[in-house]
């Protein structure tokens, strides 16, 4: 069949032979590396320098100090950079599902263990932009997610009322503003008192999980986490090697 039909590596374009992580060829894939463990222990921004928590292990970025998140914690495991900034964009806009299982693989590898939860949110979609795409990329990670740790999954106790913009184009305040009133949570009693485990593929800039955090917590919930495969961030947050690895991909 791939005589018959080639197909290349998403990243570096190398014929496929055969296809353990679809659509990617393995050397590639196998360069997706875990963030460095220096970061806030709030949001799980990365700091620059591993000086950072060598004497305050539990060190909190300014941006959790100026504006103290809604969340209780928040990890993101991997730079949004090449492999799996392809990976995530056929699997979101291409509608290659395929990729969900390679995917929540990655978020299993990486999941943490220091804490227990009750239940699985995924950051949900607006009823039309799920018409669209025809599933949500988060819900399809949870779901895989919650199978492998027997843990309950729910994507009807947070909803999106109401279309957003995309954020990332916005400045803090006009954010806030863009996602006033956007979630809601149905039945409150069905999250009432849960440790619940809110999951994304990406995080940008932070205002929608603390959004859907701060409506949980308001609802009756108890502690909510983040959990995102990855994270955008500057190229001078990124690891040398691991930005090196990635321009090398995209320029080969």
């Amino acid at each position: 069949m791939r005589f018959l039909f080639p197909v290349g590596c998403a990243t570096c374009g190398v014929s496929l032979t055969d296809d353990p992580i679809p659509y990617f060829c393995s050397p590639c894939w196998n360069t997706i590396t875990p963030l460095p463990s220096t970061r806030c222990s709030r949001c799980s921004y990365p700091f620059v320098s591993p000086a950072a928590t060598s004497h305050t292990p539990h060190q909190v970025c300014w941006a959790c100090r100026k504006w103290p998140p809604s969340f209780t914690k928040a990890w993101t495991l991997y730079p949004y950079v090449s492999p799996l900034r392809e990976a995530l964009h056929l699997f979101k806009y291409g509608r290659k599902v395929a990729l969900a299982d390679p995917l929540a693989r990655l978020i299993i590898n990486q999941f943490p263990a220091c804490e227990s939860f009750d239940m699985i949110i995924p950051v949900p979609l607006h009823i039309d932009r799920l018409r669209e795409r025809e599933f949500n990329q988060s819900l399809l990670l949870a779901d895989r997610i919650g199978h492998h740790f027997g843990l309950r999954v729910s994507c009807t106790d947070l909803v999106r009322l109401h279309p957003s913009p995309q954020q990332t184009a916005l400045r803090r305040k006009e954010r806030l503003k863009n996602l006033r009133g956007v979630f809601a949570v149905p039945q409150p009693s069905s999250i009432n008192g849960k440790r619940i485990l809110l999951i994304d593929d990406v995080l940008t800039t932070g205002t929608t999980v603390n959004e859907c955090a701060k409506v949980l917590r308001k609802a009756g919930s108890s502690d909510v986490y983040v959990l995102t495969l990855g994270r955008t961030m500057d190229n001078h947050q990124i690891p040398d090697r691991l930005l090196d690895q990635s321009h090398r991909r995209t320029h080969d």
